[in-house]
């Protein structure tokens, strides 16, 4: 049997935003009316992660799938039984509406990669699954103490010993950029990656999500290179590629 570090360095890399925009189709901006305000937050998208996934997908090759609505639509990110599955916004939509988004926009990008990691498992290589997020640096009174944040399962052993390794990598930055492990959020909470654990084996599967603070993610901030290059670089030496 291949070793832990082995099966990591085979993984075939699959990369998903959950979050990657704010904006809205027409047919629904009647309900963010003089909120366009909360749809540029970080409540209705997590900025920055698109042009990340983009870096990472022409580094590695590797497939992309992101969302093209806000969150405050509908929470992708979440379980469809999840009481914040809609928005204030969008709770009071009829449920034929409700429907219409669960199946255009949710189970279009939720299936869509579930069937890529099915796909490249059904060839005998497991999966390092990347998905990419951002989080506001405050969140009510509680300041964020981290830059960059790996969440898992730690009772998943491919898992654990990726983000410990990938952790190491990670704090050897130049810049002081703190690493956290299952921070700013706990990796086995309700998510995308928590229902694909239970789809697939954990010697196939890894699920990771990763956290980045979003005041490193302006694209117009000299930091928010830095932090793409250190991502990919480590993340290339942690895989063992060259690129």
């Amino acid at each position: 049997m291949r070793s832990t570090i082995e099966k990591i360095i085979s993984a075939s890399l699959v990369l998903s935003c959950e979050h990657a925009t704010h904006e809205v189709p027409a047919a629904y901006r009647r309900l963010f009316r003089g909120h366009q305000d909360v749809l540029e937050s970080h409540r209705g998208w997590d900025p920055g992660t698109a042009a990340l996934g983009k870096a990472l997908k022409c580094r590695f090759r590797a497939p992309l799938f992101q969302t093209s609505i806000s969150r405050l639509l509908i929470e992708v990110n979440r379980s469809l039984w999840h009481p914040r599955l809609f928005s204030e916004f969008s709770r009071n939509l009829s449920e034929s509406e409700k429907q219409h988004l669960i199946e255009t926009y949710y189970l279009n990008h939720r299936n869509r990669v579930e069937e890529e990691i099915r796909r490249l498992i059904a060839v005998r290589r497991p999966v390092l699954h990347l998905s990419l997020h951002s989080f506001t640096p405050q969140l009510g009174e509680e300041i964020r103490n981290a830059d960059i944040g790996l969440l898992y399962d730690p009772r998943r052993k491919l898992e654990k010993r990726f983000c410990e390794s990938w952790s190491a990598e990670l704090k050897q930055n130049p810049y002081g950029w703190r690493v956290r492990r299952n921070y700013p959020y706990l990796g086995i909470a309700d998510g995308f990656t928590t229902y694909l654990r239970k789809q697939f084996p954990a010697m196939d599967y890894l699920g990771i999500e990763l956290e980045i603070n979003q005041r490193h993610m302006q694209a117009s901030n000299p930091e928010f290179k830095r932090m793409v290059k250190l991502v990919c670089d480590t993340l290339s030496r942690l895989l063992g590629a060259a690129g």
